[in-house]
């Protein structure tokens, strides 16, 4: 019998009457011949209604306890599953992230998975049990403390239990139809793609797609597990994300993503010797601050100005962390600006090909949007905008690179 794992989002989650529908889809799988393991996210909005609760109680919630917190969403939607399934006849059993056999470092709300030791879903498994799996969390060796795995875990969840299980692929399913080439939210022109690549998906994942967690698409890359996002609403067949060559005959960009997750700090007035740099981010990296993109400016009589771009929600611990710093350095002042977004233009066939960049400027200019900080890589180039001009950047470069067509 082969293993099937399949992801639901909160939006197919979001009520009872989704959760039904949820459970007869999974049924049908299982009646299809298949070993089934389900995982889900919270219903609907619940973790940011959790999140609005802790802050209503503290300012600064202690990231522990937040974890503890947060982890409750996916245990309710579980068991909801679980009842549902059962209430149809099918045998079912759900488990949390630790239950199940998620092991986690101690990094609380961005945890990343260290192992899977999946005995006891094979177990369930084996008895006849449809295995329901909270997504997003998992817990630590050491302290056997839960751990969130941060927004998107879900399909992280989803994609090392398929690995760990050696299942034929991972079905993530949620409320669109696939991968697109832009937010059709913001362009209704934009096409669901039939197939991408590892590297094109976690590019797009990365800088602003949320259909697809990055760190889900790293394990699918690093294990060749395929990775099928479809909607849990209708047949339609979804994108599959894959290592082989694509088949469609395309455009050389492969979509538009923007995030506008971004803030900027900037520090003004740094002496311009060797060493700074590794004293400003080494506490920053300490903190599990990730930094999206670094611009220093040339250096006039040794002294020079640095920007770097962190999540919002990251923001105020970062400031907290590089104030002190920048001072220690010599910096003359720090500022930040959180009214910025980045757009992005992704595809691997522009690593050979002259003029993307050229194009993707003379759009930005045209649509009248000013670029306030430029990163690439070779399938990828990024524009940190302001947040207001970020739709108008979205349509204006899908128009301009012709996704609409096929």
């Amino acid at each position: 019998m082969a293993v099937i794992v399949q992801k639901y989002g909160g939006s197919s989650v979001a009520d009872a009457d989704k959760i039904k529908l949820v459970a007869r889809r999974v049924g049908k799988a299982q009646d299809q011949g298949n070993k089934v393991v389900v995982v889900v996210s919270a219903m609907g909005d619940t973790t940011d209604d959790l999140i609005d609760l802790a802050h209503q109680i503290t300012p600064e919630p202690n990231e522990r306890e937040m974890d503890v917190l947060l982890s409750t969403g996916e245990i309710v939607s579980t068991t909801l599953l679980a009842m549902a399934l059962r209430s149809m006849g099918y045998q079912a059993v759900s488990l949390s992230g630790g239950q199940a056999g998620i092991w986690t470092d101690e990094t609380h709300s961005k945890a990343r998975i260290l192992a899977v030791e999946s005995h006891r879903i094979t177990k369930e498994l084996d008895t006849g049990n449809i295995v329901v799996v909270a997504g997003f969390q998992g817990i630590t060796r050491g302290k056997m403390d839960v751990t969130t795995l941060g927004r998107g875990g879900s399909d992280t969840t989803a994609v090392a239990l398929a690995v760990s299980l050696k299942a034929d692929k991972c079905e993530i399913y949620t409320d669109v139809d696939g991968v697109y080439t832009a937010d059709p939210r913001i362009v209704p022109q934009a096409r669901c793609l039939k197939e991408i690549g590892y590297e094109e998906m976690l590019e797009l994942a990365t800088w602003g797609a949320k259909v697809m967690h990055p760190r889900a698409v790293e394990l699918g890359e690093v294990y060749n597990m395929p990775i099928l996002v479809a909607c849990s609403f209708n047949e339609n067949p979804g994108t599959l994300i894959h290592g082989g060559a694509s088949m469609e005959v395309r455009n050389k960009v492969s979509g538009i993503a923007h995030d506008n997750d971004v803030a900027k700090i900037t520090l003004v007035g740094i002496p311009d010797k060797p060493g700074i740099a590794a004293t400003l981010f080494e506490p920053l990296a300490m903190a599990s601050i990730s930094i999206d993109t670094i611009v220093q400016n040339a250096g006039l009589d040794n002294i020079t100005d640095l920007s770097f771009t962190v999540s919002k929600g990251d923001l105020p611990k970062a400031m907290k962390i590089i104030e002190p710093v920048a001072r220690s350095v010599g910096a003359s002042k720090c500022i930040s600006d959180s009214n910025l977004a980045k757009v992005s233009v992704i595809g691997t066939g522009m690593q050979n090909a002259p003029g993307y960049a050229a194009r993707m400027f003379r759009t930005l200019f045209e649509a009248g949007i000013n670029i306030q900080l430029i990163t690439t890589s070779e399938i990828r180039i990024t524009c940190i905008v302001s947040r207001d001009k970020v739709a108008d950047a979205v349509r204006a470069l899908h128009k301009a690179f012709e996704l609409e067509k096929e």
